[in-house]
């Protein structure tokens, strides 16, 4: 396995005039593209933005304008070839990629397609989950029909929590700090901490299981452990854990590097921290899963290099609970050690993620910034990058497909409540909401990535709620499109409007179970039509018991004759949903990781939607032979 390049390349976006590609080496290099019956295209100014981020290691953001449109609909097979500075042969990828090719392949291929007629979504990759890797999953069903054009999706839609900044396995911090070591990715000075830069933070007694520790108190004396990584002790619905808390910029890197691409790994010592008694046993434990997860890697980077892949952010990508209230919000920004985490991990989603969804969103200060950091790695440069990362509010962005797809930043542009700090902000605040029913105006359908679905579980809203009214939020990640009676109102008065879709599709992940549900609007003549389809988790599941417990409740208490109907936001709402193909009587929620798969007919709809797991493909709609969408009778009031 060649080394030079560390991960890569991940295939962004594929227009018919523009290709973006995203990879790390560990040399300062030049690039340029082969495709069939054309001149190699040469990557340089704007088109090659080479980011400096440790003594050796280069992230490459690379961005192809054509001037001659590619062929929609057609595979297209690419060699992404490099050099070094004085060289003048260039390295192929049948010499440095050929682990990227399926059988009976030499060079990965691309297909541009003409229509948003299908895709792959899903979101939640915990590395030391127990389950297997949905993109794993997904590149073996890729595998399989990878050769026709029409049958391979149009994106890779990633809805959030591609990392956990918050909840990192021993092992995976080990492999973090061993890498940073060998690529001489830059340090940092920590302000506010208790210890005084990324190396004193290494080398701490408290460096493994123990960070939380490191955090410092508010003015008001409650510990800002406490306050900032209180939603990690949640005995309920989580086990997640901030003892190994992602701090440094350096530690996000690595991560993203370690969690793509097999090759980092070979470059890593079987070295591992000094640890007693049960932390000792549980490495060990987070040790053999991380095993498993590191043998997919081949498999994951593979079907990155194939796939147009967008993503989007959500609170694991950065912390648990990023911005759930005011109050949160508050204590978090309000310290410079805390804000640096958060910074730092905006700043990584940024380099990683964000630029690769709409490079030019981030042509002005967000680059500049950066590039700045990456030239002088300084603590001023980079509390810089760090202040204008959380100001930005084009996070979102939107492919002018047929469908219109739009994909919505729930993070960073919130609706903070006017009753009291602690009580959830709305996931988008007004300004947010008019820009996007601006962006649906007129349009016959539209598919809209919410990292957390619009309508979910109506009985785990009521929990939600209830802890709410308790004051502790924290507790149950009280964070659900109802939560917040502004937000609420308006996206269901945008589902009203006369002039928006008359058919919605609402793509969604977060909840770490599958399920779909099919809405209209009662007394409009079943027009907008809407549909919520959720797949969660890629690498991670719901405590199981918990969930069918909940499922069974739901459907008891939320029953389509029950007067706790009229209780809710929803009542003027018809849900029914779709219970997974093969289902216990009644079951509705699909506990079982992998990558959710979705096809449109002509009008938008979905005709085929399953969650593609290590266990063959589980359905939410009854095949059928002909591109229809299988209707279930009016059964009454909101069954979810």
């Amino acid at each position: 396995m060649n080394l030079t390049i560390l991960a890569g390349p991940l295939l962004r976006r594929a227009d018919p005039s523009r290709l973006v590609f995203w990879l790390a080496s560990r040399e300062e290099l030049a690039f340029r593209l082969c495709l069939p019956d054309r001149e190699p295209l040469l990557f340089s100014g704007e088109g090659q933005r080479q980011l400096r981020v440790g003594e050796s290691c280069f992230i490459q953001l690379l961005d192809l304008r054509l001037d001659e449109p590619l062929p929609t609909d057609t595979r297209l097979s690419y060699d992404l070839q490099w050099r070094r500075p004085g060289e003048q042969d260039w390295h192929g990828m049948a010499e440095w990629g050929r682990e990227l090719c399926y059988e009976g392949e030499s060079l990965p291929s691309l297909v541009i397609r003409s229509k948003l007629d299908s895709l792959l979504h899903g979101s939640c990759r915990k590395p030391h989950h127990a389950a297997p890797d949905g993109l794993v999953a997904a590149d073996a069903w890729l595998g399989e029909r990878h050769s026709q054009p029409a049958q391979r999706p149009a994106q890779l839609m990633l809805s959030g929590d591609q990392i956990y900044a918050d909840d990192v396995a021993g092992p995976m911090l080990t492999a973090i700090h061993q890498l940073i070591g060998k690529l001489g990715l830059y340090g940092e000075e920590l302000e506010g901490a208790l210890v005084a830069d990324s190396d004193e933070l290494f080398a701490s007694p408290l460096n493994y299981y123990r960070r939380e520790q490191l955090l410092p108190g508010t003015r008001e004396n409650v510990p800002l452990q406490k306050r900032f990584f209180e939603g990690a002790r949640k005995p309920i619905f989580t086990t997640s854990s901030a003892a190994n808390h992602l701090i440094t910029l350096a530690e996000v890197l690595a991560m993203y590097l370690l969690v793509w691409s097999p090759v980092p790994w070979q470059l890593l010592p079987e070295d591992r921290p000094q640890l007693d008694g049960d932390l000792a046993e549980r490495y060990r434990h987070e040790r053999e899963r991380l095993a498993a997860f590191v043998d997919g890697l081949p498999a994951v980077r593979r079907l990155l290099a194939h796939m147009s892949t967008l993503m989007i952010f959500d609170d694991h990508d950065v912390t648990d609970d990023w911005n759930l209230t005011a109050g949160w919000e508050q204590s978090a920004y309000g310290h410079p050690f805390s804000k640096r985490i958060i910074g730092n991990a905006l700043a990584g989603y940024l380099i990683c993620q964000g630029w690769g969804n709409d490079p030019d969103a981030f042509a002005g200060d967000p680059l500049e910034r950066l590039q700045a950091w990456s030239e002088q790695p300084d603590g001023e440069r980079q509390d810089q990058l760090i202040d204008t990362l959380l100001t930005f509010d084009g996070w979102q962005y939107q492919l002018d497909t047929q469908p219109r797809l739009l994909v919505l930043d729930t993070r960073t542009r919130r609706w903070r409540s006017e009753s009291s700090l602690n009580r959830p902000s709305g996931l988008m605040d007004w300004e947010a909401l008019t820009e996007l029913q601006g962006e649906m105006l007129n349009q016959e359908s539209v598919v809209v990535v919410s990292p957390t679905p619009v309508f979910g579980v109506k009985l785990i809203e009521v929990i939600q709620k209830i802890f709410t009214w308790l004051g502790k939020p924290l507790l149950v990640d009280a964070e659900n499109w109802m939560a917040h009676k502004g937000t609420a109102n308006v996206i269901l008065n945008i589902f009203r409007h006369a002039r928006t879709p008359a058919n919605y599709v609402i793509l969604s992940g977060d909840v770490h179970y599958s399920f779909m549900y099919d809405i209209r609007l009662r007394h409009r003549g079943g027009e907008p039509h809407i549909w919520q389809i959720t797949s969660s988790g890629i690498k991670n599941e719901f405590p199981r018991r918990l969930l069918d417990v909940l499922d069974r409740l739901n459907r008891w208490l939320y029953a389509p004759r029950s007067p706790l109907n009229w209780f809710t936001r929803r009542r003027k709402l018809r849900i029914t949903p779709h219970s997974p193909v093969g289902a216990s009587t009644g079951e509705r929620l699909l506990n079982r990781a992998g990558i959710g798969y979705v096809r449109f007919n002509e009008q938008g709809e979905p005709v085929c939607v399953q969650q593609i797991t290590a266990e063959g493909a589980v359905d939410f709609i009854e095949p059928v032979t002909q591109p229809a969408l299988v209707r279930q009778p009016d059964q009454g009031a909101d069954q979810s």
